[in-house]
């Protein structure tokens, strides 16, 4: 059964390791395990395995920001990213959320649009040759 929740600090190994499965390496656990402590990581579960997370914060202009979302490779298009997103739209503290992705990631492109949301804009510098494209959404 397929559900979604706050990650606590037991799940953190699992998180990283989704994590580092996709990225390669353990570079982001300390962010990861900061984001559990504050509350700000949600996790998609299948029965009792950690098949994906998403990590926000509300420190872009005091709305909220989806910094992260991340299934493990052996479980995506099934979708999680969509359930993660779902929750954090009717779970957000605030009633504007952003996002953003690279202009190259076009399946996460694919997710916003699937998922409502809108670009709002690009930003240009962050990944050479790359643009990162903003998305956004409101809970009216």
């Amino acid at each position: 059964m397929k559900n979604v929740v706050k990650a606590d600090i037991e799940d953190l190994n699992k998180v990283v390791n989704i994590d580092s499965e996709v990225i390669g390496n353990t570079s982001r656990r300390n962010y990861i395990e900061k984001s559990i402590e504050l509350g700000n990581c949600i996790i998609a579960k299948e029965d009792n395995d950690i098949v994906g997370f998403l990590i926000y914060d509300t420190n872009f202009f005091e709305c909220t920001f989806i910094s992260l979302i991340i299934v493990s490779p052996s479980n995506r298009r099934k979708g999680y990213a969509s359930l993660l997103m779902e929750y954090m739209m009717s779970s957000s503290p605030t009633t504007k959320v952003f996002s953003s992705t690279n202009r190259s990631n076009i399946s996460m492109q694919r997710v916003f649009d699937m998922n409502g949301f809108f670009q709002s804009g690009i930003v240009e510098n962050l990944d050479e040759g790359d643009p990162e494209i903003i998305y956004f959404k409101s809970k009216c």
